[in-house]
């Protein structure tokens, strides 16, 4: 701040200001004039001219820098308007810095530089304020109220020295009083120097005005702010208060209060949870934290549910397992069907389990179509192994946080669901099953199956961290059982993790027992119907199989079934009472008209007609690639909305057929005379896929060949351009449903066989399998010998393309 002691003495005496004087620079200051203030000059060029100025008239020029960090200013660097002052008082200090004292003088402008070196020396002009001849009733307004906006500045806590003050109120030129009150004010260096290159006093004092306004509303909020803070704290000082001397008194009359009470309560669960050190120490300091804070404060809130949740898991408590294999196995064989490989892989790690009390628990992912049974299998291996149960669906889950859970930083985290899960089973060997784990998302939240990797790893999930817990929680023991419908859209990554089992879907066989052990028992207790009320023969139960469901599982089925049970119930509530018999002939009344009809069964060898086998997303199935010739130029026409994988078979069976056409019998002429259309029935049905590769071959060559197709026969692999016969999948399907047909003779790639040993013996009686290596070794079997009657159009088209030659 300006000391202003004496200024009206020092001021008395007109002083004559040189036209030529040294240029002081200032930082992070404006002097304005009758300011004295105290200067600390560092500069080598600044001491030379403070030098210069005592050896001569004592007057220098200050001006302030436009950039405060710019060590050496140049001309340009400074504004052009300043102070002129006189040195007062000069002090050399021991660290070579010189303290001057100065009092301004008056304004005055550079007009030229007459030196640079060693020191700045410039031309100036004096600036003097316009002289106003009578001050006016608005001047004097404006003098007054820029003299109370300094007074209200005050009273709201700005700090100016009381002899100021009394020097404001004596003051009445606008000029001065401006001045006086810039330079007291702590105003940014902008602002002051906006404010001392007004030249008109009146102008000048009402811009000092309008900043004292600005002032006074800022100070204003300010104090209110503080007002507010202030009331705060001393409420939440009151409360602190009190509460202690409530603690006090109640320790006089032995009381304790709720919060020693919860205090000793979460220490007391923290012994009891018998968690790992590690963990250990982290509770008992968040429990320290929890001792010191405010019980109503927002981060108590949050600590308390951490210590809820930590105290909670179950850290030491196991599930005995049941170790009776032959017990286990009665149980896996009340509660489903078949599934051998299942069964016996369960059987295998309770025996291991036996033999070895610590071992990590096994990652097992069940794919298959829907309905047959993963879920519920994974119940049933939870119940044979005397486990708690735990299921979470991943099917959309697309945050990250949903695994791992939130950081406590932000407001309502919670821990990620695989610890919530451990919380709700109460044991740390759970059976945990993963649903749909086919089917995770991925968005800008994450990746939810990066963070299943550490999940699904024994070698890592022994310490899986979990983000709202921050510390590690042993998953070791957790037998994770995974689910999904395809392995395809699984990441490579998380599917090495994972010892995949495939459950194909229920033969027809299956589905009758299932049925009669599992589904109608369950939906006649469901529906209060007695077993002696209502029957199902076997052919009706098969009817309701075939006709009214097409699936892999048996969801539909037990639709059916519980349909069934609807429409007795109701008979029964109405008052008809007797025993009601399911049979083939009155099924049509309870279920309606059959939703799917079997393909019929071709009565006789016809030529370009072969038997495919296919595999559906419901089982195999059977379909008829037909093959017909007519006269054009070589065109080749596929219908039956087939997909793009069965057009590519289709050109790869007939450039294979038009490769061996010597072999076969076929003239050359015939293919660039005889167009060729395939056709596969059922058109509003999609189909692809490659295996029907030599189902289209073997068509191909008996239209073009004239030798019917055996219709006891039916076949499914791919071929290639070379003829080789190429392995399938899903064989046991496809057997199946030729079976279903009553085909007896299924012709399948030689590499294939292996896969004979999956197939249940009961579906492989009666049956007869030729193995393929080539194509040849297809149409051998497939194609009859010739036979004239069999193909007038093949001589026909024989005829034409001789009359075409001649």
């Amino acid at each position: 701040m300006a000391d202003v002691v004496d200024v009206e003495q020092k001021i008395d005496k007109e002083i004559e200001i040189p036209d030529n004087l040294p240029v002081l620079p200032v930082r992070d200051i404006v002097v304005f004039p009758y300011m004295i203030l105290p200067l600390f000059v560092g500069r080598e060029m600044s001491i030379k001219a403070i030098d210069y100025c005592l050896g001569s008239n004592k007057m220098v020029l200050l001006l302030t820098q436009r950039d405060l960090n710019i060590e050496n200013p140049a001309p340009e660097d400074l504004y052009s308007t300043g102070t002129v002052a006189i040195i007062m008082r000069m002090l050399k200090l021991p660290d070579g810095r010189v303290k001057i004292l100065v009092q301004g003088l008056s304004k005055a402008k550079t007009l030229t530089y007459s030196q640079t070196e060693p020191f700045f020396k410039a031309f100036i002009e004096k600036i003097d304020d316009l002289k106003h001849p009578q001050l006016t009733i608005e001047n004097e307004a404006q003098i007054r109220t820029a003299k109370e906006h300094l007074e209200k500045v005050v009273s709201l806590g700005k700090t100016v020295l009381p002899d100021i003050m009394g020097v404001v109120e004596n003051i009445e030129e606008p000029g001065r009083l401006a001045d006086l009150i810039a330079s007291n004010l702590g105003l940014k260096t902008e602002q002051a120097q906006e404010v001392l290159e007004i030249a008109d006093p009146i102008s000048r004092l009402k811009r000092v005005s309008e900043i004292l306004s600005r002032e006074i509303e800022l100070l204003t909020v300010q104090q209110k702010i503080q007002s507010e803070a202030r009331g705060e704290i001393d409420k939440t000082q009151r409360e602190y208060f009190l509460r202690e001397q409530l603690k006090a008194i109640q320790k006089e009359l032995g009381d304790i209060d709720e919060r020693t009470e919860e205090i000793k309560e979460f220490r007391k669960k923290i012994e009891e949870a018998k968690m790992p050190e590690k963990v250990m120490k982290e509770a008992e300091k968040q429990l320290k934290r929890l001792e010191k804070m405010h019980p109503d404060s927002a981060e108590s809130a949050t600590v308390r549910t951490y210590l809820d949740w930590i105290v909670e898991l179950p850290w030491a408590k196991s599930t005995k397992d049941n170790l009776d294999i032959k017990a286990a196995e009665k149980v896996l064989n009340e509660d489903h069907y078949d599934l051998e490989k299942v069964k016996e892989r369960i059987l295998e790690y309770l025996s291991v389990r036996k033999l070895k009390e610590k071992m990590k628990g096994p990652i097992i992912c069940f794919i298959g179509p829907p309905g047959v049974g993963k879920t519920s299998l994974g119940k049933s291996i939870a119940r044979a192994l005397g486990r708690e149960f735990v299921r979470m669906s991943l099917g959309g889950i697309r945050d990250e946080a949903e695994i791992r859970g939130h950081r406590r930083t932000y407001v309502g985290a919670l821990p990620g669901r695989i610890i919530q899960g451990i919380k709700t089973a109460g044991k740390n060997n759970p059976v945990f099953m993963l649903d749909e784990i086919d089917k995770i998302g991925m968005d800008f939240r994450g990746d939810p199956s990066s963070a299943l990797l550490e999940v699904l790893d024994p070698e890592q999930n022994n310490s899986f961290a979990d983000h709202y817990l921050a510390v590690p929680f042993d998953l070791s023991k957790v037998m994770f059982i995974t689910t999904g419908n395809l392995v395809d859209t699984i990441p490579n990554a998380l599917r090495d993790r994972m010892e995949i089992i495939y459950l194909s879907g229920y033969t027809t066989e299956e589905k009758l027992g299932i049925a009669k052990n599992f589904l109608i028992p369950k939906q006649l207790d469901e529906h209060g119907i007695s077993n002696k009320v209502l029957k199902i023969t076997e052919p009706g139960l098969f009817n309701i199989i075939s006709q009214y469901t097409r699936e892999a599982g048996v969801r539909n089925l037990e639709r059916e079934i519980a349909n069934l049970c609807r429409k007795v119930a109701k008979k029964i509530a109405e008052g008809k009472d007797k025993i009601f018999v399911i049979s083939t002939r009155n099924i049509n009344k309870y279920l309606g008209i059959p939703k799917f009809l079997p393909e019929e069964e071709i009565e006789k060898d016809e030529v370009g007609v072969a038997t495919g086998l296919a595999w559906t997303e419901s089982g195999g199935d059977i379909i008829y690639v037909e093959a017909t010739t007519m006269k054009g130029k070589g065109n080749l026409t596929l219908t039956g909305q087939l997909g793009d994988i069965m057009k590519e078979s289709a050109q790869a069976a007939l450039s294979y057929i038009r490769s061996r056409s010597i072999k076969l019998g076929i003239k050359d002429e015939m293919f660039s005379k005889t167009d060729l259309h395939i056709h596969v029935p059922a058109g509003a049905i999609p189909k692809d896929g490659p295996s029907a590769g030599i189902t289209m071959a073997t068509s191909i060559a008996s239209a073009l060949t004239g030798r019917p197709v055996n219709k006891n026969i039916a076949m499914t692999g791919e071929v290639t351009l070379r003829g080789r016969v190429l392995p399938i999948g899903g064989l046991k399907e496809k057997t199946l449903a030729a079976k279903r047909l009553g085909i007896k003779k299924v012709i399948i790639p030689s590499r294939n066989k292996k896969d004979l040993e999956d197939i249940p013996k009961y579906i492989k009686k009666d049956m007869e399998f030729a193995f393929a290596e080539t194509m040849d070794d297809v149409l051998n079997v497939a194609l009859k010998k010739n036979n004239l009657k069999n193909k007038p159009q093949i001589k026909s088209l024989q005829k034409q393309s001789k009359k075409a030659i001649h």
